[in-house]
């Protein structure tokens, strides 16, 4: 029995030694994965974390071209509606345009009137040289019978009252002689150092062309830039008033995020330094390419319509966030487009902080610019010009040269 009794003991010795083994190896293990664990944390802490920034306050945003009639008019076609994909140039509204083909065609015919007119001062002024011409030879004439008549006064070949009379005679010719460089000199002045075309006359009169001619065109209201149609609210027979909102284009190509970061987090932030997005429309898996271009002049805050005051004895300090711009891949935008609002999640790289925390750097160019009206302005100008040609003729320039009237007329549209 002794015997038993000690093997006993000695195998339940030997199984709590191979117990306290197992669970000595197993803390070791569970240290040992810990320890690693927190190391590599905090290498890739020190190495990417500590150099990056992320936020999922950002949204996608951009420019909401919107759509304004610069005359009034009544609505008669209406060319476009939401979610229509408009290329620049498109007419999207079309106005009647009766009552501006009325004014159009009136101060097209006071152009021509006004040109012809000026003609006439040209030809007018010629006469009038002619004329001063005349006097001047009458006077001449009239000073050389008073001589005579002085001379032979003596001799008592002219009586007396010849003698007054030639010189009644000489003074009505100076008179004469007077009025008439008076009267060329009065109209010179109205002509004196212009030709037909710059004359003030006629460019007023081409003036009120070309304003009748841009509110003519001005009926038709075409896209200003490529884009989808949005908050349509013109209707078909409505009479718009100068400046009323009738619809938006949105180019979607252009959209940009704005991403908002604590206070705390822009230390270390700059333009220019990379960013990754991931949009919830598309999920994690695609990830957009972007750079921060600019940083907001104030918080959100600053810029409310109603900013918070802070001046009360209650106060409770709140982080203030800011917004980040960052500018998006345009090729990615072209594969995988966002709309305006979308939320997006934004990680900012900001390994490289050699850029100034708010750089003063001056825009080479405008950013935002059409070019759909800017033909508008040449046409009209063609049509003043066009006019003018074909109503003034030969008419002379100051030196007396002939004008050169070869402009090719241009249709109206």
């Amino acid at each position: 029995m002794s015997n038993e009794t000690q093997n006993s003991g000695q195998e339940n010795d030997n199984g709590n030694g191979n117990g306290n083994g197992k669970r000595r190896k197993l803390l070791a293990a569970v240290i040992g994965v810990f320890a690693v664990g927190t190391i590599a944390y905090a290498a890739y802490w020190a190495l990417v974390l500590r150099h990056s920034e992320s936020t999922d306050d950002a949204y996608v945003n951009g420019n909401v071209v919107q759509i304004t009639s610069q005359v009034a008019g009544t609505v008669l076609r209406i060319d476009a509606d939401d979610t229509d994909f408009v290329k620049a140039g498109k007419t999207l509204v079309q106005l009647d345009t009766a009552d501006a083909k009325v004014a159009l065609d009136e101060a097209e015919s006071q152009l021509a009137k006004t040109v012809r007119q000026v003609r006439n001062l040209y030809a007018t002024s010629g006469q009038l040289e002619a004329n001063a011409r005349q006097h001047d030879a009458d006077l001449a004439r009239a000073r050389d019978d008073m001589r005579r008549r002085e001379r032979l006064e003596a001799s008592g070949a002219v009586s007396g009252e010849e003698l007054q009379h030639a010189r009644d005679a000489l003074r009505s010719a100076e008179a004469s002689a007077s009025a008439a460089k008076q009267q060329l000199a009065a109209h010179q002045a109205l002509v004196d150092h212009t030709t037909v075309k710059d004359h003030p006359d006629v460019q007023n009169a081409a003036a009120r062309l070309r304003e009748a001619y841009l509110a003519y065109s001005r009926t038709t209201l075409p896209a200003p830039v490529s884009g989808y149609v949005a908050k349509r609210s013109v209707q078909l027979g409505q009479r718009v008033n100068a400046g009323a909102p009738l619809m938006s284009v949105v180019p979607l190509d252009e959209v940009w995020v704005d991403a908002n970061f604590k206070e705390g987090q822009l230390k270390n932030m700059r333009a220019g330094q990379p960013v990754t997005l991931t949009a919830d429309l598309y999920g994690g898996k695609l990830e957009y390419q972007g750079k921060v271009v600019g940083f907001g002049a104030g918080t959100g805050g600053a810029f409310a319509l109603l900013p918070a005051q802070n001046a009360s004895g209650n106060w409770i300090k709140i982080v203030q966030r800011v917004p980040v711009r960052i500018a998006l891949d345009r090729k990615q935008l072209e594969a995988h487009p966002l709309q305006i609002g979308l939320s997006m999640q934004v990680k900012v790289d900001t390994h490289d902080e050699s850029g100034d925390r708010l750089p003063r750097v001056a825009q080479a160019k405008s950013s935002d610019a059409s070019a759909v009206f800017g033909s508008v302005d040449r046409l009209a100008e063609e049509r003043a010009r066009s006019i003018i040609a074909s109503n003034q003729g030969n008419a002379p320039t100051q030196g007396g040269k002939a004008l050169n009237s070869s402009v090719a007329a241009v249709a109206i549209r």
